[in-house]
């Protein structure tokens, strides 16, 4: 199965769902009371109404931790094309039928079947390493993806036996309390216990840094940009940081040229690059480059020419202080506006648009979140690994490679030293989307958890027993 294929699969399937179904839609614009919707203007509230709902949890036991998640996944499932088109409007970043894909992704996400007890027996009796939960978990989500992030992060957490206090991004916090409100209302119904969702409806940060101090706030989950990971890295708390990425890909003279193509337009194109995992700049030995560029082209991207990678760049980053930052007005747009302020008009269907650049390029350096790669001209592949991991910045996120020399990819794994390293395929396939693994929309690398399941969110407890309940 190719990947465009791979994703009209999911949106499909999402469609006939909700049309046999008869379950919940979105929520009004008016919200429930808060003590029913787990929407709060004040933290000390929020994290009142989470400690009460964690207690519940707690008393309620694994069986209904499962059936909770279980619920979530058939929710999101459920209102994916609604949501992610109220996410797509507020945010006004990515596209519809990406946001409906991610949202049918989240039934791959992890849950209670995580949490495994180790156990030892002998002649002095037993020991039983368990995973608890933490309590409350303050939580940070990101503006490009408001919906699945809140989403996997809650089955995950619930799972484990938390319940969460959230301070969304301001320009996706709209949509993430209704999916967070219509979620507590169906717990609520179904499992009796309040809401373990808890969202600060209008978000600043002053509200952010409360959550942040709170002392009844034990752990932190943040997903966002440098300036936040590195708030969260300085707390005393425990903190699980997804921070940010620069993804390189490396072509080889002995890659599947075609495939290569195919996996780079899929990855860097996936809800028009927003993934922070996405490729962002690509270094292509010059044996194979100007074939790797026919390749591209036969795939469907656009490639520009020098004079119209010139004007993008120019329209789209911009120097600021003392470094590049990249044009809000072009993250997450589609190709055909950048297209424009290239100077060219697009053909409907294009997914993602290319070119050749230097390694000075302001895209190659910058992580910019928009359907376009800089493809840089490189003399081998020592020099490809030198340049992959100077762009990489270290950061530890993500790299792609596409190779048939296994050394190559051996060292390249090795020397980049990412939390996703991703062979002959699209950067998603390490997360569950065309290739295997599960997916996780906080990819923790700062703080080193890397793809986050139930267990990054539970404490170790050991419980032993001296000279007892030994029956043989």
């Amino acid at each position: 199965m190719d990947d465009k294929t791979l994703i009209a699969n999911v949106v499909s399937e999402v469609l006939k769902r909700m049309s046999t179904s008869n379950g919940s839609s979105a929520i009004a614009a008016s919200s429930p009371a808060a003590s029913t919707s787990g929407l709060f203007d004040n933290v000390d509230a929020a994290v009142d109404q989470a400690t009460i709902a964690q207690q519940q949890l707690a008393k309620a036991g694994l069986e209904v931790r499962d059936g909770i998640c279980k619920l979530l996944k058939a929710m999101a499932l459920e209102n994916a094309p609604q949501w992610g088109r109220i996410e797509l409007e507020e945010t006004k970043v990515g596209r519809l039928d990406h946001k409906i894909a991610k949202l049918g992704l989240l039934q791959g996400i992890p849950g209670v079947e995580f949490l495994k007890t180790a156990s030892k027996t002998g002649d002095k009796g037993i020991c039983l390493d368990e995973m608890a939960p933490w309590g409350v978990i303050g939580v940070i989500t990101p503006v490009t993806h408001s919906i699945p992030t809140m989403t996997a992060n809650a089955i995950a957490m619930i799972a484990a036996g938390n319940s969460l206090v959230i301070n969304p991004h301001p320009s996706g916090a709209k949509c993430l309390c209704m999916a967070a409100a219509e979620y507590n209302k169906a717990i609520k119904a179904q499992f009796g216990i309040d809401s373990l969702i808890n969202a600060i409806a209008t978000p600043t940060l002053d509200s952010a840094d409360k959550i942040f101090k709170h002392p009844r706030i034990p752990m932190l989950v943040v997903t966002g940009g440098p300036a936040v990971a590195r708030a969260a890295m300085q707390t005393p708390k425990r903190a699980v940081v997804a921070g940010p990425g620069n993804p390189p890909v490396v072509v080889d003279e002995t890659a599947d040229l075609a495939k290569a193509a195919e996996g780079i337009i899929f990855g860097a194109a996936f809800d028009n690059n927003l993934l922070c995992i996405g490729e962002k700049e690509v270094f292509v030995v010059d044996s194979v480059f100007d074939k790797m560029m026919a390749a591209m082209r036969q795939a469907g991207a656009v490639e520009l020419s020098a004079g119209g990678v010139e004007k993008l760049t120019k329209a789209a980053i911009s120097w600021h202080e003392d470094h590049f930052v990249a044009n809000k007005d072009f993250i997450g747009k589609d190709p055909s506006v950048l297209a424009e302020a290239a100077g060219i008009k697009l053909r409907e269907g294009v997914d993602l648009l290319f070119g050749e650049t230097t390694e000075d390029n302001p895209f190659v350096p910058v992580e910019q979140m928009m359907p376009f790669v800089p493809f840089v001209r490189v003399r081998d592949f020592d020099h490809a690994l030198e340049l992959a991991l100077k762009h990489e910045h270290g950061f530890g996120h993500t790299a792609i490679i596409h190779s048939n020399n296994l050394n190559n990819i051996t060292r390249m794994g090795q020397a980049m030293n990412t939390t996703l390293f991703a062979v002959n395929g699209p950067s998603t396939g390490c997360l569950g989307a065309n290739g295997e693994g599960y997916p996780s929309y906080s990819i923790a690398t700062p703080s080193g958890e890397g793809v986050t399941t139930p267990l990054t969110f539970t404490r170790f407890r050991r419980m032993t027993v001296t000279n007892s309940l030994r029956i043989v």
